[in-house]
């Protein structure tokens, strides 16, 4: 940052950069009149007085012209930190090119306005598209485990497993919608963290069933302020990579006073050159390099939501050891 008296310099800089044609016309002038004195052998009296009445006068009107461009140059600038509250009042034109100028800032105002309106405008036809897609296939889903419950064959629970994969991607998907909606639907309060963390690991019990990975879950005492659907959601995406790369082994969520909430898995880890990325949207990895179906959204989902709610959240892993995501509250 700069400080007042090197802001005040580059003003005073600016403005005789600005007038510096003024300046050297006046000059010239000047040094023309004491050659034709000084060719017609005249008196150098009268040309020093009429030269320290122009400076005089030189003087008091650069003042007042510099007081006006200090005046105009603070105006641009509350202007410009205002200028999403409104369209700008601009200062009165001083001449043509300055009329040419606002008139052309004033039509590309008007047309930001105009894009901004329109990108809105279709931002919530596809939120409104997306989210009748979302429940509108959520029926069909809804059928489909309603037919597989009447079975209890290997090929239903694989069917059934697949199912719930669907569910999540549904999920997913209408999530992302939502987060970059300038509307949000959260709600703060106090909730137990235990009870937050059970509701994230009953949604992904069948995984744990069906790939036989030990749950640790230890005690959790407390409460945390936060809003309850969308903390669950980002839960909920943490298990969901912990149980896709953990093929045995455990699965261990506890508490952890100085860095909060942990979920540590016993799975393949993270490659130290792609920890820096991995919440980066579309980003795989080595991790999904190997699996095919990784889309690279899941942990940037999560870390824009926990951002949104002032949570935070960070990794440590290592390759083939496992990993360990921390969720401060």
């Amino acid at each position: 940052m700069l400080s007042r008296e090197a802001k005040s310099q580059n003003i005073l800089l600016s403005y005789i950069k600005d007038r510096r044609k003024w300046l050297l016309l006046s000059t010239a002038w000047a040094l023309l009149l004491g050659v034709i004195y000084q060719l017609y052998n005249l008196s150098w009296e009268p040309f020093f007085y009429g030269l320290v009445i122009c400076l005089a006068v030189g003087l008091l009107a650069a003042a007042l012209d510099g007081y006006h461009y200090w005046s105009r140059h603070k105006r641009l600038l509350r202007m410009g930190r205002e200028v999403e509250q409104g369209p700008p009042d601009f200062p009165a034109p001083r001449n043509q090119q300055e009329a040419d100028y606002i008139c052309l800032l004033k039509k590309v105002w008007e047309e930001k306005e105009n894009c901004i309106a329109k990108a809105k405008w279709e931002r919530r036809e596809s939120l409104d598209y997306y989210t009748l897609w979302a429940h509108q296939v959520k029926t069909p889903i809804a059928a489909m485990r309603l037919i597989l419950q009447g079975q209890d064959t290997q090929m239903s629970r694989d069917l059934q497993a697949e199912l719930f994969k669907t569910e999540q991607y549904v999920e997913m998907a209408l999530s992302y919608v939502r987060l970059g909606s300038s509307s949000t639907d959260y709600v703060f309060r106090k909730y137990p963290l235990d009870d937050l963390v059970r509701q994230a690991v009953r949604k992904y019990a069948s995984l744990f069933i069906q790939k036989k990975i030990k749950l640790d879950l230890r005690s959790l005492d407390g409460q945390v302020v936060t809003d309850e659907k969308w903390l669950v959601f980002a839960l909920g995406q943490v298990l969901s990579n912990a149980l896709k790369y953990t093929n045995k082994g455990s699965i261990c969520i506890y508490f952890e006073p100085e860095k909060g909430l942990v979920i540590e898995d016993t799975g393949i880890g993270i490659a130290p050159e792609d920890l820096p990325r991995i919440w980066e949207k579309g980003f795989t990895g080595y991790n999904g390099r190997m699996d095919k179906q990784a889309t690279g959204i899941g942990l940037y989902l999560c870390k824009r939501v926990l951002e949104n709610l002032s949570h935070t959240i960070q990794v440590e892993s290592r390759l083939g050891e496992g990993t360990k995501v921390y969720i401060g509250l």
